[in-house]
């Protein structure tokens, strides 16, 4: 199954750069190995305002309680509030003409 999640990171005040830093290096990793695994599709980072940390990403998972536990796996999650939209297929996606 599909989900579209919103992911909103708020770095609480006077976390030092160095942890933040670091976080978000050790982010970066379990993402890939995510991807690597078949859970992590597509990420995407849409207009933001300044100093807001916000990110869509397409995800595979056999249920939404699968994601939550995968989601709660990356370093940056201490930090984040996620929204997630199971995705179901449509009838006119173009993309179930080619399956």
């Amino acid at each position: 199954m599909e989900f579209l999640t919103t992911l909103i990171t708020n770095v609480p005040d006077g976390t030092p750069d160095a942890t933040v830093d670091d976080t978000r290096s050790r982010e970066a990793i379990r993402a890939a190995e995510l991807a690597e695994h078949g859970h992590l599709l597509r990420l995407w980072k849409p207009p933001i305002e300044p100093g807001e940390w916000r990110t869509l990403g397409l995800w595979r998972a056999d249920s939404e309680t699968e994601l939550k536990g995968i989601l709660a796996t990356l370093p940056l999650h201490i930090w984040m509030t996620v929204e997630i939209t199971p995705l179901n297929p449509h009838p006119s996606d173009p993309a179930s003409k080619h399956a």
